[in-house]
């Protein structure tokens, strides 16, 4: 009976190893006042409406992939790049899932053309960082666009994402403030007082007669 209640607690030890994580890392970035990592009052503010439970956080430390195909998962990232300036990682991320939707060589081509001039020409609004024969294989797949025009360059950005941002997201108090279930935006429901007070007493005398 023992033994089974030992071997419980070592698979629930792994699933539940990255919240504990994140609590350590809370409260070390608490009392560092590290400026690199956004402060608690505003990592409080960017999870608001995001819905998801301590067991789905805890599921992104797994792997990037898991993260962001996690709606909230993704939701909670995509904020978190913003506080850090490269929000336009994730956004040229989805311009090439979407543009894998594309169905007729119109679509292809009218797609192509905005990714292109929003992540990638030099000095585009929106410049994603690639290197010089990235950027020069996808200018010139773009002529004749198809599905996979943008694929190395997505693949780059995914790479840049998971080994640079990502380890970040997951030590940040946006993430820590989710695992620990301060995200739904909801006011906590208020715990009734266990004490009485004479007017209580009263009411319960008052109806006593209810209980016999």
């Amino acid at each position: 009976m023992f033994k089974h209640k030992r071997t419980d607690g070592t698979q629930k030890s792994h699933k539940y190893g990255f919240m504990v994580k994140l609590n350590r890392n809370s409260l070390v970035l608490q009392k560092s006042g590290s400026h690199e990592d956004v402060s608690y009052d505003k990592a409080q503010s960017l999870t608001l409406g995001i819905s998801a439970s301590p067991e789905e956080v805890a599921c992104w430390g797994e792997s990037f992939e898991k993260l962001l195909s996690s709606k909230a998962g993704l939701q909670a990232f995509t904020r978190f790049l913003k506080t850090e300036f490269s929000e336009e990682n994730i956004e040229f991320w989805l311009a090439c899932e979407d543009y894998k939707k594309c169905s007729t060589p119109e679509e292809l081509s009218s797609k192509a053309k905005t990714i292109f001039e929003t992540f990638i020409r030099r000095e585009a609004p929106k410049e994603v960082n690639l290197d010089f024969n990235t950027k020069q294989a996808t200018s010139k797949n773009i002529l004749q666009p198809e599905l996979f025009s943008f694929d190395s360059a997505q693949a780059t950005i995914y790479r840049l994402m998971e080994k640079d941002s990502y380890p970040r997201f997951l030590k940040s108090n946006i993430c820590s403030e989710l695992a620990m279930g301060r995200h739904s935006g909801r006011p906590a429901l208020r715990r009734r007082s266990r004490s009485f007070t004479y007017s209580d007493f009263q009411d319960v005398k008052s109806n006593h007669a209810v209980w016999l």
